[in-house]
């Protein structure tokens, strides 16, 4: 495990001029805002999450990371003070694993789940554009009824056509869980 509590590391939100952030600057940035430390197993941990095109599970992420990144424990604890300042999404797959995604501003992605191939497929930009939309009146109206921070998981889940084979954009569920809608 690294010793070290803070980093110089470049990454860690140096000034970036007039170009537009990294995945990293605008992380460490986030992380700054919400009054945590920038260490290095943190930067370890938004690298690995920013390289993934899917959400991941805390385990597989630790193993990519490698034990000299940081170990076990320290990747749980992170991830749950990411979540909390909403850096990350969490997702819980259908057979009951939690997953996550970074989340550095970007609209959220829906995803529909085939049960019997396990394989996740995203839906159509219009479709989530819709369900968004939905989604944001909902929240709206509970506002309106005294709500306050607010949060939704959406997660879809059926067998897919065609004996349960799914569309190209298709990737297996182990490394493309149903990210949560926030």
């Amino acid at each position: 495990m690294i010793a070290s509590t803070q980093t110089n590391h470049p990454l860690a939100g140096g000034k970036t001029g007039s170009k537009a952030l990294t995945p990293i600057e605008f992380a460490t940035a986030k992380l700054k805002s919400a009054g945590l430390r920038i260490t290095q197993p943190r930067l370890a941990i938004l690298a690995g999450l920013s390289k993934r095109a899917q959400p991941t599970s805390i385990e597989q992420l630790h193993e990519e990371l490698g034990a000299s990144a940081c170990d076990l424990v320290t990747v749980y604890r992170c991830m749950a003070a990411f979540e909390e300042i909403g850096l990350v999404r969490r997702a819980f797959f259908h057979n009951g694993t939690a997953l996550y995604e970074i989340n550095l501003g970007q609209p959220t992605r829906y995803h529909v789940v085939c049960k019997a191939t396990d394989r996740v497929e995203e839906l159509d930009a219009e479709t989530s554009a819709e369900l968004n939309r939905t989604l944001t009146q909902i929240e709206e109206k509970l506002r309106a009824r005294g709500y306050a921070e607010l949060g939704h998981i959406v997660e879809f889940f059926g067998v897919a056509p065609h004996g349960g084979r799914v569309g190209a954009h298709a990737t297996h569920a182990a490394h493309a869980p149903v990210p949560p809608a926030r």
